[in-house]
């Protein structure tokens, strides 16, 4: 039995992180609910587009759900770092597919206001930024060290597969039926990662003395400040995320007025950007091979910044299409690669609360980007502006990438 055991681990390991059923099934359940996240978004961006200050009532709705990721992820980390994780994230998914339940029944009867819109997008908002450092910090726990990289990969596909395929397919049910069923299908998709997370059998821990709530906090507070490694990537991260972040919020006003584009070319844009990062997940196995990490962050912050370059001098729209999929590429090299060397970094006592401040850096470079221009600038008659803030806000489901969701990106 011992033999089929070792040679069952090897096949697993030789298929990636996909070879493991446990790893597959919450990576397909938080895919799954990463689309249910794009397209409330979009749904709640829609009922307020029509109205009187739109720009401004849409513009609090991305501040409502990014303000708890900037003041709860620490203390979320601490939570993830004292508590079981699984029944942490269980808590937590059964109390957002409440809100979501609650926000539909409200939106079909008629009495969802811009200001009950905003109050569920904020308390959503506090189940994602609780949630966030749990799902990342189970990373090492779901496949081995050695594929850390490649699952971190796969986190990216998913966000980037979800940012394409939520917003359109919002955009088609907005054509033949209302918001309120938008929202139901977010709220079913909370379901199916509470059952993926039942049927996960983590494996017993060794039991510690569990630490103080306010000492844990202070502990990994000085364990961020302390250790080079993890302040050198945070330092990084902020680097490349607070300028490259510019790309995805002017994207709108790039389509409409750079390009003299409507929705079409702002959908395009979104595609190719998408395809690109899609492209890059699938090749950084061969990636990491022939680069070291320091290698492929200044090869793909090469790549960003000069697609970037080109979309802000290039009028045509082909030459933005096509060079965008070089730069979407390029930013999921450098996210998959940061997020790689974190999680390779740190040790497992602290691994949430240091996870929770790389959040932090990245949310806090890409948040008041989006938030400040507001959706109000994207082409004309385009729902899926939500996507920038589903974007920075991550959606809970474990953007940056990470395993195993890719959280709806929500970045990344």
């Amino acid at each position: 039995m011992g033999v089929v055991s070792a040679n069952r681990q090897r096949t697993r390991v030789s298929r990636g992180p996909l070879g493991d059923p446990t790893y597959r099934m919450l990576w397909a359940a938080q895919s799954g609910s990463a689309v249910g996240g794009w397209m409330q978004s979009v749904g709640a961006q829609w009922m307020l587009v029509h109205r009187p200050g739109a720009a401004t009532w849409v513009s609090l709705v991305q501040a409502a759900s990014l303000l708890p990721v900037m003041f709860v992820s620490l203390p979320a980390g601490v939570l993830a770092d004292v508590m079981d994780r699984r029944r942490l994230l269980i808590g937590v998914q059964s109390a957002m597919t409440v809100l979501a339940a609650l926000l539909t029944v409200l939106t079909a009867a008629g009495r969802t206001t811009p200001a009950v819109l905003i109050a569920f997008t904020f308390l959503l908002g506090c189940g994602q930024a609780v949630g966030n450092p749990a799902w990342q910090a189970i990373q090492p726990e779901l496949v081995p060290r050695e594929q850390i990289p490649a699952a971190a990969a796969l986190g990216s596909l998913s966000v980037n597969v979800a940012r394409a395929v939520g917003p359109a397919l919002a955009g088609l049910l907005l054509t033949v039926t209302s918001t309120w069923v938008l929202f139901a299908i977010n709220a079913v998709s909370f379901t199916a990662v509470i059952l993926a997370l039942l049927r996960w059998r983590r494996a017993e821990e060794e039991h510690t003395a569990p630490e103080a709530v306010l000492a844990a906090l202070h502990a990994g507070g000085r364990y961020v400040r302390h250790a080079p490694g993890v302040r050198r990537i945070l330092w990084r991260a902020a680097l490349f995320v607070v300028p490259a972040s510019a790309l995805w919020a002017l994207l709108p006003v790039i389509a409409s007025e750079h390009l003299h584009q409507g929705s079409g070319g702002y959908g395009l844009l979104l595609a190719a950007l998408g395809a690109g990062a899609v492209g890059a997940a699938l090749g950084m196995g061969r990636l990491r091979k022939a680069l070291t990490a320091n290698q492929l962050l200044l090869f793909s912050g090469l790549l960003y910044g000069g697609g970037a370059l080109v979309t802000a001098l290039s009028a045509s729209l082909p030459v933005v299409a096509a060079v965008s999929v070089v730069t979407g590429a390029g930013w999921l090299v450098t996210l998959s690669t940061l997020n790689t060397s974190m999680q390779l970094t740190l040790p497992a006592w602290v691994r949430a609360r240091a996870l929770a401040a790389y959040l932090i850096v990245f949310l806090g470079g890409t948040g008041p980007r989006f938030t400040a221009l507001g959706p109000g600038r994207a082409p004309a008659g385009h729902p899926g502006n939500a996507g920038a803030g589903r974007l920075s806000a991550g959606g809970g489901r474990g953007e940056p990438p990470a395993v195993p969701a890719a959280s709806r990106h929500r970045h990344a």
